[in-house]
């Protein structure tokens, strides 16, 4: 080997020079004039952050739709009192007056819910994930159409700072080409006990994971994409039912994404992503769904990325804004039902790979295999509106 042969086997890259960060529009959108008087169905643990996200940002609830009196009148007090209260969701549907439906409940009542509310002319929001069998999504996509309404879903994890900011770094293809995706996350989900979500043998993958899946989606957009290998496995020291570790590998044309789930995390919880294109590198790190350590990496040298916001509850805002807008401007939204199925296919993909322990082809599974660990224990709502 020649002496003056430069010798890499130390893997040390030569130092960025700093660069100002891309000025890239990365809140959640907020409609121009439009302010439609908005109900929301379903008021569980979650919807406390709908509410807040939605008083933020100035939007009009106007009904709060649940069974359980106690909780919907403490949520009323809190953000909205002057708003109606109904146990029966048929009673917010047929009101004129109401344009947009946010519904929040488990997938099991969803989709009677999401087909009256368009049934009655009324926009919506829909939960994620938005369905366990997506030929019932696809009909819901096309009654929406028919009717020449929006029907969206809230991934809201869009519109965390961070993965907002990473969707418009690849919107403006400052990491060219993209060919690798590494997220890893450790946290403590031992909230989930003794409540229905513990009962989902697929707690992670599925319910959890679906926010990563989007992103990977959203990352790799129309790339060709092949199968996903996937595996779960309940750890040492956890007293949940489900499995709490999982991991999935999905391969795409010229790229790959790996996705690291640890739930059974008690000490220093933590997330990473790593977006490696052929132009440039993203990483974000820090809290679990508050990363704010946020570099971007190209020839023009390496930027540090200050973010303003949250994703509890801006990214929930981002969601309904996005909707609001697209009916606004009479578009698409970017979290439309129709795209978002791009992401349950990925998912599904997962679940039936962890339970055979081969790769499976994204887009050969249509619904999720059987989610729950004991049948008769399974979420039982009857006229609740539970929500996530």
């Amino acid at each position: 080997m020649g002496k003056n042969r430069k010798d890499d086997r130390s893997l040390q890259a030569s130092k960025a020079a700093d660069a100002p960060a891309p000025d890239l529009p990365c809140q959640p959108p907020v409609p121009k004039t439009y302010r439609p008087r908005i109900g929301l169905v379903g008021c569980g643990g979650i919807a406390r952050t709908h509410l807040e996200a939605y008083r933020k940002y100035g939007y009009e609830v106007v009904v709060l739709c649940d069974p359980n009196q106690v909780v919907v009148d403490g949520l009323r007090t809190t953000y909205y009192p002057e708003a109606a209260v109904y146990a029966d969701a048929g009673k917010l549907f047929a009101r004129a007056d109401v344009d947009v439906v946010d519904i929040a409940t488990h997938p099991d009542i969803r989709i009677p819910l999401i087909r009256a509310a368009l049934e009655n002319g009324k926009h919506v929001l829909s939960q994620k994930p938005f369905v366990t069998d997506l030929a019932k999504g696809r009909r819901l996509i096309a009654l929406a159409e028919r009717k020449g309404l929006k029907l969206a879903v809230n991934q809201n994890g869009r519109w965390a700072p961070y993965f907002s900011y990473l969707r418009q770094v690849v919107k403006a293809g400052l990491l060219g080409e993209v060919v690798s995706m590494d997220v890893h996350i450790a946290w403590d989900h031992s909230w989930i006990k003794g409540t229905a979500f513990e009962n989902n043998r697929h707690i992670v993958l599925y319910d959890f994971g679906i926010h990563w899946f989007d992103m990977v989606a959203c990352v790799f957009g129309d790339r060709p994409v092949h199968d996903v290998h996937a595996c779960v496995g309940k750890v040492r020291g956890q007293t949940l039912a489900p499995p709490m570790s999982a991991h999935a590998t999905i391969r795409y044309d010229g790229g790959m994404a790996s996705l690291a789930f640890h739930g059974n995390t008690r000490f220093d919880p933590a997330e990473s992503t790593v977006v490696t294109g052929t132009k440039g590198v993203f990483r974000s790190s820090g809290a679990v769904c508050g990363n704010d350590a946020v570099t971007l990496t190209t020839d023009a040298g390496r930027s540090t990325v200050g973010l303003a916001g949250q994703w509890f509850p801006d990214g929930f805002a981002g969601a309904m804004g996005e909707l609001l807008c697209a009916i606004e401007e009479d578009r698409e939204p970017e979290n439309s039902a129709r795209a978002n199925l791009q992401s349950l296919e990925l998912c599904f993909a997962a679940l039936a790979s962890a339970d055979s322990g081969k790769p499976v082809a994204v887009g050969s599974i249509q619904a999720t295999p059987d989610l729950y660990i004991e049948k008769a224990t399974a979420i039982n709502l009857g006229d609740r509106y539970e929500t996530e």
